[in-house]
């Protein structure tokens, strides 16, 4: 059900942790210089581009007025994916069509327009201004289609919207539905969001959109087939990824979990990681960045380059292959591992993580799995830092490698490993 399920992912750097609302055409051009030159696809601009009367610098206004902010980015929209051509990279977006704030020209001129209970005050959402939006009304719908069909004529070259929802419903009453159906309006809102995202598929099949809500509140299978991905959450630590794409991989496919290489220390818990340990984790699903690259060293763009250019390597194992969980990280072993592998088993990737630390700390060997036991594998590390691990290169059969498994080098504090099996 997923919307070109059996595609790859590009891979990404989004602007939002790099420079928040900071949005401005000196910086979108410098961050898409950098990702072209460590080798990435897509540059996305995220949330801060838009508004005229109340310009979009923060979250307490101009949801729904979206116009180009000159201020910030005088050359527009057409500067933007210029510069985007230039470097030789795909443009994306960040949009979110179902909210507004009371600071708006929209809640302006449409009052009426928002979710809202007669007679009582707003309970607001997000910086204390935001409202959601009455999906239940067809002029409500068609303001949402054509914020995102405007978009996609004016400007072809968007390859990739970040569909955003950051307020839930909160204000459980419509002024469009009947008096006797207002307990409808779960039922109404998801409908009418479904007969928008259907339009917009039925003109844009080859638009990527990602569905992100608040972070991972559109982890949501029912709107899968409109989507390409989702944005598993708002934490961008590495560690906790871990433990949250684990669980999120159950139910959904890699190609469809957005996972980003972040900041160190990371924004949301402050917790300083290896920029390999960031990189493995993030590589297991689609591989994203979203950091600010002019605060990385060159050492660390070097890594990153390479890196990005060997994920490119494994990406249609990582994103299309058969999922195999060897070690889980709720099992308190210290250690987390899995793997991918094709359906012919002559490929196969391995990720293992060093999630806990302690004095003469005994690491178990993983058994693998999902290989052919007549085939002999040979082992290739994909994200070395130096010189690469000791199983680089060996050559090992498959019946070794899932019977009596191998002895990761899992040393140091929250060190990693990424191996590529290919049959001989």
């Amino acid at each position: 059900r997923l919307h070109d399920g059996w595609g790859t992912r590009d891979i990404l750097l989004n602007s939002w942790e790099g420079v928040y609302f900071g949005v401005n055409e000196t910086g979108m051009d410098q961050m898409m210089s950098d990702i072209a030159g460590m080798g990435g696809e897509l540059f996305v601009m995220d949330d801060g581009w838009f508004g005229d009367k109340y310009p979009r610098n923060n979250d307490v206004s101009s949801l729904g007025d979206w116009v180009v902010d000159t201020r910030k980015l005088p050359k527009g929209i057409k500067g933007l994916t210029d510069t985007a051509k230039k470097y030789g990279i795909k443009f994306g977006i960040w949009i979110e069509p179902e909210s507004t704030n009371s600071q708006s020209e929209l809640f302006e001129k449409h009052p009426d327009w928002v979710l809202q209970v007669k007679g009582r005050t707003f309970n607001y959402g997000r910086g204390g201004t935001q409202l959601l939006l009455d999906m239940c009304n067809p002029k409500v719908q068609d303001f949402a289609f054509n914020l995102v069909d405007t978009l996609l004529t004016n400007y072809p070259e968007i390859a990739y919207l970040k569909w955003d929802a950051n307020t839930e419903l909160k204000n459980y009453g419509s002024t469009y539905l009947p008096k006797d159906k207002q307990s409808h309006i779960y039922i109404d809102y998801h409908r009418g969001l479904i007969k928008v995202l259907e339009r917009i598929r039925a003109k844009y099949p080859k638009v990527v959109i990602q569905a992100c809500g608040g972070g991972g509140g559109r982890v949501n299978y029912g709107v899968m087939p409109y989507n390409d991905e989702f944005w598993v959450s708002d934490n961008t630590d590495a560690l906790q990824r871990i433990y949250m794409q684990w669980g999120t991989s159950y139910f959904y496919p890699s190609n469809a979990m957005a996972q980003h290489v972040s900041a160190s220390p990371n924004h949301q818990t402050g917790r300083r990681l290896p920029l390999k340990f960031r990189f493995d984790v993030a590589m297991s699903g689609r591989l994203g960045m979203e950091i600010q690259p002019k605060n990385m060293t060159d050492d660390e763009k070097t890594f990153a380059r390479k890196s990005i250019e060997s994920y490119k390597d494994i990406r249609s194992i990582v994103q299309l292959g058969n999922l195999y969980r060897l070690v889980s990280p709720y099992d308190r072993k210290g250690m987390a591992s899995l793997m991918y592998t094709n359906d012919e088993q002559t490929k196969a990737v391995f990720f293992a993580y060093k999630i806990e630390h302690f004095v003469n700390q005994v690491m178990p060997r993983i058994r693998l799995a999902g290989l052919d036991p007549q085939k002999t594998y040979k082992l290739r590390e994909v994200t070395p830092t130096g010189k690469p691990c000791s199983l680089d290169g060996k050559l090992i059969s498959g019946s070794v490698l899932m019977n009596t498994g191998i002895a990761v080098p899992l040393w140091q504090e929250y060190s990693s490993v990424v191996l590529e099996l290919t049959a001989e």
